[in-house]
């Protein structure tokens, strides 16, 4: 974990203060309404824009929490250390900027969709997650994640699965979890990373010919 903290501050710094202000809230939950993001009240204050930063640093309890961070541990730190070799010390601002801009990103079609809507509320940190974790795929398709976190499958099939399904909840589910964010937050993670190495796509390709 101490090599962690050194080789990859953007990666620490993220993971440890999520983790710190989720704590906070669980014991000081009158906090959730002023973080989570609401986009009924935000698309009628624009001062209120700093919600779509916060409810990416809240969870709504131990389960949502842990399974996010175990993600981000897993994908996150391994990610930023990929951009370091790529970039040198530039990397951490590329992978600081990939996290930021994909957690607005995926939270866009939410703020469209339920600006209408007083009762919807989002948090977590899902979608900027699924950026981490889909720009970690384009480097390696072929690593082995865990379906469930069980059955062992390829991450490339895992992509395909994973965006199907949100495609299908997005429009079908109603189990009070944003799908949306999810979708839209890998597919920021896979637009960002095309963007900041051109390359990856001709990398990918070659993982299969």
């Amino acid at each position: 974990m101490l090599y962690y903290l050194y080789a990859t501050p953007v990666a620490s710094v993220i993971f440890v203060l999520t983790i710190g202000l989720s704590l906070y809230v669980f014991s000081n939950p009158q906090w959730y309404t002023k973080l989570m993001l609401h986009p009924y009240t935000l698309h009628r204050d624009k001062s209120k824009w700093y919600m779509v930063f916060t409810s990416g640093l809240i969870h709504k309890d131990w389960m949502h929490l842990i399974f996010n961070m175990m993600t981000f541990y897993y994908f996150g730190f391994g990610l930023e250390n990929m951009f370091v070799q790529f970039s040198g010390v530039l990397g951490h601002v590329l992978f600081a900027a990939l996290y930021v801009v994909s957690l607005i990103l995926s939270d866009i079609p939410t703020l469209i969709r339920q600006k209408n809507n007083p009762s919807y509320y989002s948090l977590g940190a899902s979608g900027a997650i699924c950026a981490v974790l889909f720009s970690f795929i384009m480097f390696q398709p072929k690593a082995m994640l865990g379906l469930f976190m069980v059955i062992p499958i390829p991450a490339y099939l895992f992509a395909f699965l994973f965006l199907g399904y949100c495609i299908w909840a997005s429009k079908k589910a109603y189990d009070n979890i944003n799908h949306d964010a999810h979708l839209f937050g890998a597919l920021a993670g896979l637009g960002l990373t095309i963007l900041l190495y051109p390359w990856s796509i001709s990398h990918l390709l070659s993982q299969f010919l």
